[in-house]
């Protein structure tokens, strides 16, 4: 088995190398490439340094998969080019996400719509892959009619530059600036850029991803994306309503029972999610699961998860290991 990662060097990329040793995923021979500054670099796998490679010497090594974490114009460059020699690409950039032919897969969702002609598959936005985890399974039972979603957004999502800025800033330092404003000791109801319609493309992507991963457009959606001085991972304040009533222990059993979600739950031990709890797990936490009692079956979830981990690397390392499962890859 040939794997490539693209964009080895960044934050993703990094925990993609990582996720790959954890989960001893059979990699016979590893492909690290990032971009012409990261020339001559190495990236440690399995112990062992390994020399970045340029993205066209990846492709010319003929890799049975290529992780991508390099921006959407990397992928929209190069992912064709993988995927005409046979790769099977898995991309965590924008670029693929909303292509109709392009299967957008969280693995416990719906894996199942990737066949053996599938050779790019996109991963989630981080946001929409915790989200659906804690929702896909209530609808299954009760069917969501709305969500309204706020966030709690992780600086990692925004990448090194700014960590650094935060960083900076607890130090008293004065450093170049990844957001408009100070992160420290501040909100910011910014995430991606602003739309003509008002809202912002993280927003929008809670509401477009979700339709095509649950392929449900009837799901009313809205949200509010806020970018939080935290890096451990995303929070999520979840309000569902549903066609169908439901019960609150079956709800709390639904969570447990789930693959991938653990339930965190119990205010009378002050037991509730949060990043410190889910920084570097691959699960996605659920917790302060209650009615809501301004309408009719309509629920409160707080959901979190580590956006690098499962809101990126380990979503894209469990497609590959599903297609490995399904006979899909080999």
């Amino acid at each position: 088995m040939k794997v490539a990662v693209i964009g080895a060097t960044g934050m993703v990329g990094r925990m993609m190398l990582k996720v790959l040793e954890e989960r001893s995923f059979p990699v016979d021979r590893l492909f690290p490439a990032a971009s012409e500054r990261s020339g001559g670099k190495e990236v440690i796998f399995r112990g062992k340094p390994v020399k970045v490679i340029s993205v066209m010497e990846a492709v010319e090594a003929m890799p049975d998969v290529a992780l991508f974490s390099a921006g959407a114009a990397t992928s929209k460059e190069w992912a064709p080019v993988f995927a005409e020699n046979g790769t099977v690409v898995i991309d965590n950039s924008s670029a693929w996400r909303m292509e109709k032919e392009i299967p957008l897969v969280v693995p416990e969702i719906n894996a199942s719509v990737i066949n053996a002609a599938t050779r790019i598959i996109a991963n989630p936005n981080c946001s929409t892959i915790q989200l659906l985890m804690a929702v896909a399974p209530l609808h299954r039972e009760y069917k969501v009619r709305r969500l309204v979603i706020s966030t709690y957004q992780s600086v990692t999502g925004t990448g090194v530059k700014a960590v650094t800025q935060l960083d900076n800033e607890r130090r008293g330092l004065s450093s170049e600036m990844a957001y408009p404003y100070p992160i420290d000791m501040n909100c910011l109801p910014h995430c991606d850029t602003f739309l003509d319609n008002g809202y912002t493309r993280e927003e929008m992507k809670l509401v477009n991803e979700t339709h095509k991963i649950l392929d449900e457009e009837g799901i009313r959606v809205t949200a509010t994306a806020v970018r939080v001085p935290v890096k451990g991972g995303h929070s999520e304040a979840v309000n569902i309503e549903f066609e169908h009533e439901f019960d609150l222990d079956r709800v709390r059993a639904i969570m447990a029972e789930t693959p991938g979600i653990i339930l965190y739950d119990n205010p009378a031990e002050l037991k509730y999610p949060m990043p410190v709890i889910a920084h570097d797990r691959d699960e996605v936490f659920v917790g302060r699961i209650r009615r809501d009692f301004s309408q009719e079956k309509t629920l409160n979830l707080w959901v979190v998860a580590d956006n690098i981990r499962k809101g990126a690397a380990t979503n894209a390392v469990q497609i590959a290991e599903y297609m490995i499962s399904a006979g899909l890859l080999r």
